[in-house]
């Protein structure tokens, strides 16, 4: 995971709002972890409709807790598999703020396998969170800034019900910032024990 550059001038107080913003307000009823097993229970009984179901239901709850209109959602098969000249790239699930639909591959592009339920879990929470920058924050774009991987995994966290990661990153050229994920997930194991 990437950041995006940081826009010159056009949106940059947009982008530096996103960048700050790293955590959101989560619901503490459990209708989204009750709703998360029973993705988890659709997808490891290969239960495509189940599943389907299991996700509208789990972005309804978000959308009502964050007081956003309720967004479309499909599931789609194996993720387009993108190949250039020196490197190839899966799309796993994308966000169209114009439609406010939400779509997210259940299978990998190669071998066509069910995905892990945590990087599908990890997929629909992270367009989510798209969603809620159009909808919620008013931003005139969705940039992947460090804030948003942050609001992004506390999501994820919360609605799988395990403990938050502080993620750690590292600067990259361009003004980017990428994951360290060496030492995200050392110091969340050190945290555990």
């Amino acid at each position: 995971m990437i950041t995006d550059v940081q826009p010159r001038k056009v949106n940059r107080a947009g982008f530096l709002e996103s960048e700050r913003i790293k955590t959101l307000d989560l619901p503490h009823d459990g209708r989204l972890l009750s709703t998360t097993k029973s993705i988890e229970a659709a997808m490891k009984a290969g239960h495509n409709a189940e599943v389907r179901r299991a996700c509208s239901e789990f972005l309804d709850i978000a959308s009502e807790f964050y007081k956003v209109p309720d967004c479309g959602f499909r599931v789609l098969a194996a993720r387009p598999l993108r190949v250039r000249e020196h490197w190839t790239s899966e799309l796993f699930g994308d966000y169209s703020p114009e439609t406010m639909l939400i779509r997210v591959w259940m299978r990998t592009a190669v071998r066509k396998e069910v995905t892990s339920f945590g990087t599908f879990l990890s997929t629909l929470c992270h367009e989510f969170c798209h969603h809620l920058d159009f909808q919620k924050f008013k931003y005139p774009d969705s940039w992947h800034t460090r804030g948003f991987y942050e609001r992004a995994a506390s999501l994820y966290h919360y609605a799988r019900g395990t403990p938050p990661k502080r993620l750690f990153w590292v600067s990259v050229s361009g003004g980017r910032w990428r994951i360290d994920w060496p030492r995200t997930n050392s110091s969340a194991h050190r945290e555990l024990t």
